[in-house]
């Protein structure tokens, strides 16, 4: 295999065993994990579970006590540092500053020509709707328009990985219906993307991969479908006949909610079943096979405590 095929072939990141302390807390306890190039991944947990440590130190902004990670082939992230866009969770530009200076500023500290940038985020700022804002300071922008900002920023200098931190907080609707669309299109192009979130929609949205991070720890990194399958596809059943033969062949945790009975999918397959509810008469009105939600695979995975810090449903804020 020649240099460039192997290179393609390795993963755009890989940590393992990455451990954090800070004092006397253990912020995060053996992180493993794979980032595919050209994937999108969600890194998804609560507030406070260690999803921006993990981030930095993939990134190298801080060192691991303890593990290793390699990022675009190199052990030191720093090599690689032009490489790489990051919008950390604390936003941060030169109030008095334009829009499209800041983005240009940005692209600079990444070794893009001010020029270069500045045509740049022209281009970007007209993509993205925003072309009326370019000569506007930042602090005449709203909140969510200076994030945006920060956002086109980080992509000026076309990064081959793109590190965005709770990227969808303080948007509103329509901005994050924009933000997807423009992850997306980063993927197409080969962009490996990588978002910590809290909100599970984006997630299960937008990834092909994700990790769920709870307590520091990583119980499960993987595909977004292997997680969903943690959980059985339940079956939703509706019936003409209340009693009959046909009930002993339901499963025993089957529950009943309005007219629908609710069952996990047998390991044998519906084919048994449906042969018992028409021999038995039961008078099928209606049966699907759902498969298990993200949200539902997170609660079996990291459990119910860590679940309620997550967001179903995207939030909405933008001033």
């Amino acid at each position: 295999m020649d240099n460039a095929t192997s290179e393609q072939a390795e993963p755009a990141i890989i940590a393992r065993g990455l451990v954090k302390r800070f004092d006397d807390t253990l912020a995060v306890d053996g992180v493993d994990i794979t980032v595919r190039r050209g994937s999108i991944t969600g890194i998804l947990g609560p507030n406070g579970a260690g999803k921006t440590t993990t981030l930095r130190m993939l990134l190298g902004i801080i060192d691991p006590d303890e593990g290793e990670r390699r990022v675009l082939g190199h052990e030191n992230p720093k090599d690689v540092a032009r490489l790489i866009g990051y919008l950390p969770e604390e936003r941060g530009l030169y109030a008095a500053m334009k829009a499209i200076e800041a983005i240009a500023f940005m692209g600079a500290l990444r070794g893009l020509p001010l020029a270069d940038g500045r045509r740049r985020g022209r281009e970007l700022l007209e993509q993205y709707g925003l072309e009326h804002a370019a000569e506007r300071e930042i602090r005449q922008l709203s909140k969510g328009m200076a994030q945006i900002v920060q956002l086109l920023g980080t992509l000026v200098h076309e990064p081959q990985i793109v590190v965005l931190d709770e990227p969808f907080s303080g948007l509103d609707a329509i901005k994050q219906s924009k933000l997807e669309v423009l992850i997306r299109s980063l993927a197409d192009k080969g962009v490996t993307v990588i978002f910590s979130t809290h909100v599970i929609a984006h997630a299960e949205r937008l990834c092909e991969a994700i990790a769920i991070i709870a307590g520091g720890k990583v119980p499960f990194a993987g595909r977004v479908d292997d997680a969903r399958d943690r959980i059985p596809a339940q079956v939703r059943l509706e019936t003409s006949a209340e009693e009959g033969p046909w009930r002993d062949a339901l499963p025993a945790d089957t529950r009943r909610v309005g007219q629908f009975w609710y069952f996990p999918l047998p390991e044998s397959g519906i084919e048994p079943l449906l042969r018992a509810l028409i021999d038995g008469n039961a008078g099928i009105q209606s049966l699907s096979i759902e498969r298990a939600g993200l949200h539902d695979a997170f609660v079996a995975i990291a459990g119910e405590a860590a679940a309620a810090d997550m967001v179903t449903t995207p939030e909405s804020e933008d001033a």
